[in-house]
């Protein structure tokens, strides 16, 4: 995969878009077009307070950054990490460690992305920290192992390990989301059970939408149209 240069970058954030749906993505990127839901605001609200009880900031071996700005030019996306901490290593420098010019040692550096509600059954949430993962490893030089997802709802951590796979996937929507993008395509709706949730369903309307195109498919297989 060769590197995307500055004006090639689109949002990080819209990997998981992407993952959850395709048209989703295009409507919010391409077309410009959002909505709020209670889930939407319920997800700025936790971003913007990071309210996680495993983060103690008490701890000398643990060093806690913000609101992080990010760039990976293998995927060409760019964005903001909610939170990315270092810790202390004892050791010698490992593969996933750095130096602070403010600090003795060396850190180990794990990204963490915060979320509302619970675990999802599909990987869109693992993707966007992965992509997250790629620019902390492009920025260090390191290789980072594994990351968190804290949900606000179960106050948890889930613990993500970005194996060849989910780092594959995350390659190939990175992919995906630059071909849409160069294509300006917004593709056709699907409707699924998760439409129910998405906060773009009443602007992509997909059961009417796929109700018409089943309807046009059925007239034009059955009848003569020129």
């Amino acid at each position: 995969m060769s590197e995307f240069d500055d004006d090639s970058l689109l949002m990080l954030s819209g990997i998981q878009h992407i993952a959850f749906c395709e048209r989703q993505w295009a409507l919010i990127h391409l077309e410009q077009q959002w909505n709020e839901n209670v889930l939407t605001v319920e997800g700025h609200h936790l971003h913007e307070h990071c309210d996680d009880p495993y983060a103690d900031k008490s701890r000398r071996d643990l060093l806690i950054m913000r609101s992080v700005p990010l760039v990976t030019r293998r995927l060409g996306l760019s964005g903001r990490a909610d939170v990315v901490e270092l810790y202390r290593v004892k050791e010698e420098k490992t593969e996933c460690s750095i130096s602070l010019e403010s600090e003795k040692g060396w850190w180990n550096v794990v990204p963490v992305e915060y979320k509302r509600g619970r675990p999802k059954p599909d990987e869109c949430d693992e993707v966007q920290l992965c992509a997250q993962n790629y620019a902390l490893e492009e920025a260090n030089n390191i290789h980072i192992s594994r990351g968190y997802l804290y949900y606000g709802e179960t106050r948890h951590r889930h613990e993500v390990i970005f194996s060849v796979p989910l780092r594959q996937k995350t390659e190939e929507l990175a992919l995906r989301m630059h071909e849409l993008f160069k294509l300006g395509m917004t593709p056709a709706p699907v409707y699924k059970r998760s439409c129910k949730t998405c906060s773009l369903f009443n602007l992509c309307l997909p059961g009417i939408k796929s109700a018409y195109q089943d309807v046009n498919v059925y007239i034009e297989r059955n009848l003569d149209i020129p």
